[in-house]
Parts: C-alpha cells; structure tokens; sequence
C-alpha cells in the first residue's frame, strides 16, 4: 500500500541523502574539539540557534500528539499542553536561567554541578547523577519519538511502524554522530524551510477548506462529541470527548493550572542545554530565546489546520462512526486480544500482508469499512474509537492532494530528525565529557572521545527503540516524561539556583530519590493521573532534597560564593549577599526585579502569540480581537521591561563588579 508516487519517494531520498553529505561535511569541523562538537566553539549567532531551537522542539510526535488534542477539543488543546507542547519552560529561560547558565562557562549541565558544588566527592557525584539522570530522561524521549515515528512513517510506507522507525532513526544517528553540534544547528537551519514550506502549504489547505465558523463549528460538534469546539477558554470543566484518552482533562482549568505551576518549578532549574552553554553573551541568551518563541508560532497553525481537515476527513469517511468498534471487535475477534501497545502493529500487519490472516477476517473488514478498508483501518484506534494520534497522517492521506503530500512529509520527517539529533547531541555530551574523559580515560585523545560518543549514541538510540516498542500511545508516554519523570528531577534542579544551603547531598539524594519514584510510579501505577504524579512526585523530591542537605556537610563557602558572584541568582542568598560591592548588589537587584516583572507579560504573550493563528484558522474573530489586546498588552510589557534592559553586546558576559575575596571574607 503507497500513498507516495515515485517523484515523492524520490524526493524523500534526495533528502535524506543531502542530510547525510551535509554530517559527513560538517564531521571534520566538529572534531576539532569537544567544545567544537558539542558546542560548535561557541561562535554560532542567536538568530541561528534560535532556529535550531524552534527545530528541536518542533517534533513529528508532539506535532502528532498535539493535533489529537486540537482535534478532539478544539483551540482548548492548547491548555492539555500546557504540560509540555506549549513549551512555557521558555519564559524562564528567556528572562533569566539561559544567561546563568551561560555565565559559568561550562559545556554540559552535569558539568555544571562541579561549578555550583565543587571538585570534591559531593560535587563529582553530583556531576555523575545528573549524566545518568539525563541518560534515562534521553531514552524516553527517544522512545516518544521513536513511537511517534512509526505511527506517521507506517501510513506511507509498507513496513510495521517499528521498522519505519529504525530506519528513520538509523539515518538520523549517522547524521547526528558525524556532525555534533554543528551539524544540529545548520542541519536544523536547512530543514526548516521544509517545516516552513510545509506550514504554508497545510495552513492554506485548511483556510480554502472551512467556509464559516458556524458550519465548522456544527461539524466539529457531531464528529468529536464536543460542544464548544470553537472556544479558546480553559471552562472549568468542559463536556470533553469520550473515551480515557481524555479523562484526565475533564477538568480543564485546574489541569492547566497544575501544568503552569509545573513548568514554572521545571522552568526555573532549565536552561542547562547547549544552546545556552554556546551562546557568544548573556545578552544573546534572550535573543534566540525571544526568536525561538516567534518561531514555535509557527507550529500552531500548522497543526490547526491538521485538526480541521481531520474533522472534514473523519466526517467523510465514517458517518456513521459504529463501524469503527465494529472492526475494533472484529480485529479481536479473530487475532485475539492485543494488548494496546501492539494494535498498530497488527493492524500494519493486517494491511500490509492481509493473505497472512484469516479469510473471514478481510471480508468482514471490507464489508464494514467498503472498498478503502485498508485506509480506513488506519484510523481504527484500540479503544474502538477514531485513533487521534493518527490524525495528522491520515489528513496527509486522504486530504491532501499529490504533490503536496511528498513535501508535508519530507516536513514532518525533518521535524522528527531535527528533535533526535539535539537530543542524542545533548546526551551523548553528558556520556563523553562528564563520565568517560572525566572518570575513566582523562588523557583520551579527541578521536577516542569521538568514537566513545559513536559507541554510545548507538546503544542510547537502541534503547530508546526497546522502550518506544513497548508503549502503547505517544500520549502516554509523553505524559509520564513532561510530569511524572519532570516532577522527580526538577526540584533538586530548581533548588540549586534559589537556597544557599543546598549542597551536592541534597541534589544526589533528591534527584535519586526523584527518579527512582517516577520510574517506580511508571512501573507500578502507570494509571496515576498526572496531576496526582505531580503532586506526590514533586512532594517526594523536595522532601529527600531538603533531607539530604541537612544530613550532609554544607558546601565549601568559597565555592558558594565563586557561584554566587558569577551566576548573581536571586532567592534565598543572604549570607552570601555581603560579598558583592553596594553597586554590584543595586546592579544585581535591578536585574533581578526587571526579570520577574517581566514574566507575567512574558506569559501573557507567550499564550496569545499561539492562540491567535489558531483563532484565524477556525474564524472565530470575536475571541481573535480579545486575544489581540491581550497580546499587545505582553508585548508592550516585554518590550518596556526584559527588551530595553538587556545588556549591551560589548559588554553583555562581563561579570558584575565583585569585592576581593578578602574582603567579603571579613564581611562573613
């Protein structure tokens, strides 16, 4: 079964082929050093990590993911994915954690535990902790991805979705292996005119497709269940569509509530990435954040428009929607029950080499779903329901006209290559700086380093295929690593910038503690709701932060204070604030003030900036003018309080005056 003619596939390979030649071009730049590798020696321009942000985040499976929400709830989507999609952790990074971060000097964030706790047992341990924290993290990420990969690829191509994403995923290591850091931020550059040429093309697609709001409005209501599709208000408790799937957001305002709070407390420990590390200044730690946000617009209509045309799509191929738990039953009926996990493999298989299967099975498929069965089963989810993850790639088959359909492809392939290659890159740093050349082979040469973070990248994308195999939705997953695994790691991780007192025992104790719950939670109770993960998991964490730190020795005063004068933090510092000059501390207090300001607006216009092309799509103009005023009221506020206070070029990573270390001794 193809969906693809031969200039599509064709253009498919070209692709993948200059993605290739453009890693092996860049490998031997990349190898000049780990700092080149992993960081491209810092000398790479705001604007072009900015893109190479927006490209990272800009994922095929969260693109997937989102559009089932949209779909199923309309603009309100949005505010499920306050969780992770919305990616509000990028206000924090903006206004003040990314120039922190940047002001050590340091290439990874387990790096950075040395600097924030110092080089004895308690700051190496610290160090080795946060690698492995950032192991398990990366595997299920890649096991997100990977799962998502094989639910889009699937559609077009006649493999299982696991073997889809092997090869995808295969193409995407020897790329990412070869050119390091570099070839994420120029690779990310040259795949966004694809996603961009992509964003036009679905968008205009979905504008020529809605006539008014008022029969989108009607349509979307019959074919999802959802009454007030159209609104872009998070109600209390909206009537939600049926089905599990959606259970846990029945209560759609305090769910977002519960998701802001957790990006704020993940936020506020973020900014640990290569982005931030590489940047030339501080001052260009809130330009690429600022454009990385103007860019993620971007994604929102796109995805709108994915959710439109699948409500058209879904309307037109099953009017009458009892026929999909009628194949669901009849699946079952003669395979057996399938666990969840496994239904999209063996409806592949169905599809694909329907001669393998009972006889009886094809026929009553066909005389169910008609001629197109093998399309339609598709979208026929476990549940017996429309399987909305599918939605996106559905829309590409049945919606869009050929032509476009290669292109809209080629787009959502280089979204998920863009997302792999700066997540194995940021992983396989924390592998190759902070375990292997510091604690087994300090003296390797660089092309030892290299092939060690070969070695590895391997086995962490293999990993992360095991686990991708293994879940059985993209949401589910997904939903256990933005809360569940997010909650255990990120106190520890916030704490380390806010309390004086914390040292390398509460961050060790904390982040072991935390991990281990959220790994036991995803073992033992995977049904927890995720509002509930939070609560429990962030609860567990600080209280083993807080333990730990008072049952070990605190941190050697010189190296709170070096940390203290270089990242300026504000929050619990003060016996350490009399080791700063009174113009330092005005200067530092000044900054400080500005920042949390800012964030209120910050958030204002974060939200509106997505909303508003949303809002266009769908026609609903009164919401859109209400949106607007509140826009422009975050953008003024950015502009007057963050954007006119950032420090100037020349001077944006010179340090804040600082005592002699004599001096601020005497202070104590």
């Amino acid at each position: 079964m193809s969906y693809l003619g031969t200039l599509d596939y064709g253009v498919i390979l070209v692709y993948f082929g200059i993605l290739v030649a453009l890693g092996v071009y860049l490998s031997r730049r990349a190898s000049a050093s780990l700092e080149h590798y992993f960081l491209g020696g810092r000398q790479l321009p705001w604007w072009a990590l900015g893109i190479s942000g927006m490209a990272s985040f800009l994922d095929m499976t969260g693109t997937m993911l989102i559009v089932s929400f949209l779909y199923a709830m309309g603009p309100r989507g949005l505010y499920v994915e306050f969780r992770g999609g919305a990616v509000l952790i990028l206000i924090i990074m903006l206004l003040w954690t990314g120039k922190w971060h940047r002001r050590s000097g340091c290439i990874t964030n387990a790096e950075w535990m040395v600097y924030r706790f110092g080089e004895g047992v308690g700051g190496q341990f610290a160090r080795i902790i946060s690698a492995v924290a950032a192991v398990i993290g990366t595997v299920g990420m890649l096991a997100y991805l990977v799962k998502g990969a094989g639910l889009f690829l699937s559609m077009f191509f006649p493999f299982s979705p696991f073997w889809c994403s092997v090869i995808m995923i295969g193409v995407g290591t020897i790329y990412t292996m070869a050119a390091g850091f570099y070839g994420v931020v120029f690779g990310d550059m040259f795949q966004s005119l694809f996603i961009l040429a992509g964003v036009i093309a679905i968008t205009v697609l979905a504008v020529m497709q809605v006539s008014d709001s008022q029969t989108l409005a009607t349509l979307a209501t019959q074919v999802t269940g959802t009454p007030d599709w159209m609104s872009s208000v998070p109600h209390w408790h909206p009537r939600m569509p049926p089905g599990q799937r959606y259970g846990p957001y029945q209560y759609l305002a305090m769910a977002a509530f519960f998701f802001l709070l957790k990006n704020l407390i993940q936020g506020m420990g973020a900014g640990g990435e290569a982005k931030y590390f590489g940047a030339r200044n501080e001052r260009e730690c809130g330009l690429l954040t600022f454009f990385w946000t103007w860019l993620m617009t971007f994604r929102w209509p796109m995805m709108m428009a994915f959710a439109v045309l699948g409500i058209y799509m879904v309307s037109e191929l099953f009017p009458d929607q009892s026929v999909l738990a009628q194949s669901e039953q009849l699946v079952r009926q003669h395979i057996g029950d399938v666990p969840d996990n496994l239904w999209e493999e063996r409806v592949s298989g169905i599809i694909n080499s329907p001669d393998q299967y009972p006889a009886a099975l094809v026929s009553g498929l066909q005389g169910i779903l008609g001629s197109e069965w093998k399309q339609k089963l598709l979208l026929v989810g476990c549940d017996g329901r429309v399987n909305p993850e599918r939605i996106l790639p559905a829309v590409l088959v049945f919606k869009v006209p050929n032509g476009w359909r290669g292109l809209l492809v080629i787009c959502l392939i280089a979204a998920a290559v863009t997302t792999f290659a700066s997540t194995v890159n940021g992983c396989t740093a924390f592998f190759t700086r902070d375990i292997y050349q510091r604690y087994w082979r300090p003296s390797a040469s660089m092309r030892e380093l290299l092939l060690a973070t070969y070695v590895f990248g391997v086995l962490l994308v293999a990993g992360g295929l095991v686990m991708g195999w293994s879940t059985k939705s993209i949401n589910d997953i997904w939903g256990w690593l933005s809360v569940g695994l997010a909650a255990g790691l990120s106190v520890p991780g916030m704490m380390k910038f806010y309390w004086w007192r914390l040292n390398a025992g509460g961050v060790i104790v904390g982040m072991i503690v935390g991990m281990g719950s959220a790994v036991g939670q995803r073992m033992w109770w995977p049904q927890m709701p995720e509002w509930q993960q939070f609560l429990v998991l962030t609860a567990i964490a600080f209280a083993a932060t807080v333990a730990g730190t008072y049952l070990t020795r605190p941190t050697d005063p010189k190296v709170v204070e070096h940390f203290y004068r270089t990242t300026r933090p504000f929050g619990f510092w003060g016996p350490l604030k009399n080791c700063l000059s009174p113009d330092a501390r005005a200067a530092m207090t000044r900054e400080h003030r500005n920042d949390v300001l800012a964030m209120p607006f910050n958030l204002i216009w974060h939200v509106t900036l997505f909303l508003l092309p949303m809002q266009l799509i769908v026609r609903n103009m009164r919401s859109f003018w209400i949106t607007l005023v509140l826009f422009l009221i975050g953008l003024a506020g950015m502009y007057l309080i963050w954007y006119r206070n950032l420090p100037a070029a020349q001077g944006a990573s010179v340090a804040v005056p600082v005592r002699p270390a004599t001096e601020a001794a005497g202070k104590g």
